[in-house]
């Protein structure tokens, strides 16, 4: 009889479990199809917590919810960021840009606020031994302020010589000011920032991952990657501080694209990093010092334009597919994943088939099986409507490049992902130009004879097994 009634207590607790348990994959399903995103995104996460149920609840209590609503900064302090701000909004009428360019400035201003500045002089870098040179010896000559700020900050050879010079400055009474990501900088020592906080440098990290905000915050990253000294020079692009970067790695070369701006754009890269640290720290750098008047240094106009999960457009996404469908004569692009949008992969397909030339160039290995992968599975369909795909060979092809038709080029932080596109705080130099663009158009075509160019009949009878893994591994792609 005792036997009896504990069985029936068992089976009354394994059913009430498992009712919960449905209950829980069911309203969870229902929370994302509620929340009307894209439809692809929201049918991603139905099928991984349909036939991964327990993985599934896991993954979207922790990269899975929406924080589009929210705000990183009030209204209020934009306002007054953008008053200390010496250049309105820039009049294009009298410009010799052509009518599609002054249309995707107004885009990246009516989205993003974002100014173009005229008058600007700009450095590209290809390597990061070029790049890191140049930013040690400009940290040296700062004698106001620094603001810096990078996805990774690595406690290693290079990570120490940027950090011992951070502290050196601070010590001569230069204003030091960093940002790192929590996510990016997770295997770094808290004993490596509490060094330059004990030297008078102010760190904060970006969304610090703890509990019980786990969740709300893992998933979120701040991959933007800036420099500003003294608020007359700026960095900006695809490099994080860590040795791989000034090294490469054990396979081969590390292969990104960075640049240095002189001139009245690096207000924008300012008021970037000022807003970020405001979220960070809630201090709002809207003092004139942090952006003094900057005549001009060069002749290439310059838009600078953040985005990020919080906030109501995709506003580089938005301004990379306006770009796209601009174009004419030409399209070429680097990138480490490509993982495109149904939009971006249908715009980059019409200008293809349109007869522009359309490039695609990614790594041939990369520093990720799993995106590579995912990858893949994307550059049939590309190859079917005419896009020219490349595999970069001499090692990790990390630059996040665009060139197009001669006049427009972008550098910055931004991959062909949907991560980029939908989780990271991301930002981009957005370049108008004719001779810059001629120059990445260079550095794209030497690139291109240490490429291996993929054709479609050969990339269709790659093995079977492969194929099958890519296009598993694609349905979870907008969640990777």
């Amino acid at each position: 009889m005792i036997l009896a009634s504990i069985q029936d207590i068992n089976d009354w607790l394994y059913t009430s479990l498992y009712v919960i348990y449905f209950i829980t994959i069911i309203s969870t399903i229902i929370v994302v199809i509620s929340e009307n995103r894209n439809p692809v995104k929201s049918i991603a996460w139905i099928v991984v917590l349909l036939f991964l149920p327990i993985v599934g609840i896991v993954f979207y209590f922790f990269f899975g919810q929406e924080y589009r609503r929210q705000r990183m900064i009030s209204r209020k302090g934009k306002r007054k960021l953008l008053r200390n701000i010496s250049y309105g909004e820039f009049d294009t009428s009298e410009s010799q840009l052509s009518d599609s360019a002054k249309q995707q400035i107004k885009l990246g201003f009516n989205l993003n606020q974002a100014l173009l500045y005229p008058g600007n002089k700009v450095t590209i870098y290809t390597t990061g031994k070029e790049k890191f040179i140049d930013l040690k010896k400009e940290l040296l000559k700062a004698s106001l302020f620094i603001h810096l700020q990078y996805y990774i900050f690595n406690d290693d050879v290079l990570g120490h010589e940027i950090r011992d010079i951070l502290i050196e400055k601070a010590k001569e009474g230069v204003e030091v000011r960093v940002i790192y990501d929590d996510v990016g900088c997770w295997r770094v020592k808290n004993k490596f920032f509490s060094e330059m906080i004990d030297a008078g440098i102010e760190v904060n990290p970006f969304f610090e991952v703890n509990f019980p905000q786990l969740a709300n915050k893992i998933n979120y990253r701040n991959h933007r990657k800036i420099v500003i000294i003294d608020g007359k020079v700026g960095f900006i692009g695809g490099m994080n501080i860590a040795d791989r970067y000034y090294n490469g790695v054990s396979w081969g070369i590390w292969r990104d694209t960075h640049m240095r701006i002189e001139g009245p754009a690096v207000q924008g890269l300012q008021s970037s990093f000022a807003v970020d640290w405001c979220f960070t720290s809630r201090e709002l750098l809207s003092e004139s010092i942090y952006f003094p008047s900057v005549a001009p240094q060069g002749k290439i106009d310059i838009q600078i334009i953040t985005s990020g999960p919080i906030g109501e457009w995709k506003e580089i996404s938005l301004t990379f597919l306006k770009a796209i469908g601009n174009a004419k004569q030409y399209i070429y692009i680097q990138t480490p994943y490509f993982l495109p949008t149904e939009s971006l992969m249908k715009i980059l397909q019409v200008a293809a088939l349109a007869k522009v030339d359309v490039r695609l160039m990614l790594p041939e290995k990369s520093d990720s099986p799993v995106l590579q992968r995912a990858s893949h599975s994307y550059i049939t369909p590309m190859l079917k409507a005419g896009v020219k795909v490349y595999f970069y060979q001499p090692g990790f092809l990390h630059a996040k490049s665009i060139v197009i038709d001669d006049e427009f080029s972008t550098i910055g932080s931004t991959n062909l992902d949907f991560r980029s596109f939908d989780h990271n705080f991301e930002v981009n130099a957005f370049m108008y130009n004719k001779e810059l663009a001629l120059d990445m158009k260079n550095i794209f075509l030497n690139d291109q004879k240490n490429c291996r160019r993929i054709t479609l009949k050969h990339w269709i009878n790659r093995p079977l097994q492969k194929r099958i893994v890519e296009s598993v591994v694609r349905l979870l792609s907008p969640v990777l």
